[in-house]
């Protein structure tokens, strides 16, 4: 953590103090202080004793200081005051709880995982992310993943634990909720040629391992891989559109991938105003209510089968010719032909567009 970040707080006890105080590194090397002159020289203190009984404030060689964060002898920094009498001891307490406060608030404002959570979040000006990254030693253009994790039904916050224990490599691996449910992965990606295989792996991996461990099902939402940190942001959306867009049109998926959306994708985006149109121009002679739930299981194993009229019928346990009759009746109904590419196309795309408004809560008047 750099000096600059303390001495613009050393320097407002100047005035309050004509005793000389100040931070020093890991090394004993003076960091900032009150006295301009002393930065960048060695205290000459190190290493610093450890003394249980005045709570880790220390008097060695006419100095009085206390270490900050860390452990006994791996201390993060330390602040000292000049001399080793009680006043000097007040002020060497006084001034690591400034420091202290400093320090994490810088680390809370500077940390990669809030960098990340930043970055997704829209939190941070896309100016201001190369100049952060170079700061937190973040390679710009290396490829990563972005996955939501969403939690159904009864949320754990357990699950977070889980997942930074499956990812815990901290200078690479991000684990951030977002809320009670939400959570996002943004993790480093393999080569290019072997991206998709690793995608469909890592999402299989979390959500076996929440259900198995702690019993909570999730749906996952994977965006298309971020080639630079600039993308993250958009990443997380495609996450989470990937999510919406799976509810509507796949909802027996659990992991939904955001390339994969196809024209579901499309639909989702338009005006239901645009969608009511479009299905009354289609439906003119009838609406797609007069079809009767019977008719639109027929429909929908039609498309299944790939318009083939003998296995569609094979898998109805119907006679070909009763299909056909089917079918023909769809015609009448509808004016649409089934067995004609550019009729079906429309017709599937029908389906879609009133699956979406009744997900909407918005039915044809």
């Amino acid at each position: 953590m750099s000096g600059r970040i303390y001495q613009g707080m050393v320097v407002q006890m100047r005035e309050a103090t004509k005793r000389t105080v100040g931070v020093i590194d890991t090394e004993g090397i003076v960091v900032a202080c009150t006295d301009l002159a002393n930065i960048g020289a060695e205290l000459g203190v190190m290493p610093i004793p450890y003394d249980e009984t005045v709570d880790n404030v220390i008097k060695v060689r006419g100095k009085t200081l206390k270490p900050i964060g860390g452990e006994v002898d791996k201390f993060d920094c330390a602040v000292f005051a000049e001399g080793e009498d009680d006043y000097a001891r007040t002020l060497c307490v006084m001034a690591s709880i400034a420091v202290a406060e400093a320090k994490l608030h810088f680390e809370e404002n500077n940390d990669r995982s809030t960098f990340i959570k930043n970055i997704i979040s829209d939190n941070i000006l896309p100016g201001d992310i190369y100049v952060h990254a170079n700061e937190l030693r973040f390679e710009m253009e290396t490829p990563r993943a972005v996955l939501l994790i969403r939690q159904l039904e009864t949320p754990d916050l357990s699950a977070v634990s889980l997942l930074r224990d499956m990812f815990p490599d901290k200078q690479n691996e991000f684990v951030i909720p977002i809320n009670v449910s939400d959570i996002v992965l943004v993790t480093g990606l393999p080569t290019e040629d072997e991206e998709n295989e690793y995608l469909v792996q890592l999402a299989n991996d979390i959500e076996l391992r929440i259900n198995n461990e702690i019993g909570v099902k999730t749906v996952i939402g994977v965006g298309t891989p971020a080639e630079s940190l600039r993308e993250l942001a958009n990443k997380y959306k495609e996450a989470q559109v990937a999510i919406e867009v799976g509810k509507v049109f796949d909802t027996e998926k659990t992991i939904i991938y955001y390339e994969k959306l196809g024209i579901g994708r499309l639909i989702y985006q338009l005006p239901t105003t645009l969608c009511k149109m479009f299905l009354s121009e289609v439906f003119r002679r009838n609406p797609i209510e007069s079809l009767d739930a019977e008719t639109l299981y027929t429909i929908n194993k039609f498309f299944e089968n790939n318009l083939n009229v003998s296995e569609t019928s094979r898998k109805l346990f119907v006679h070909r010719n009763t299909l056909v009759y089917r079918l023909e009746k769809i015609k009448k109904i509808t004016g649409l032909d089934l067995r004609e590419l550019d009729h079906t196309i429309v017709f599937k795309v029908a389906l879609m567009v009133k699956k979406y408004l009744n997900s909407q809560g918005t039915y044809l008047e």
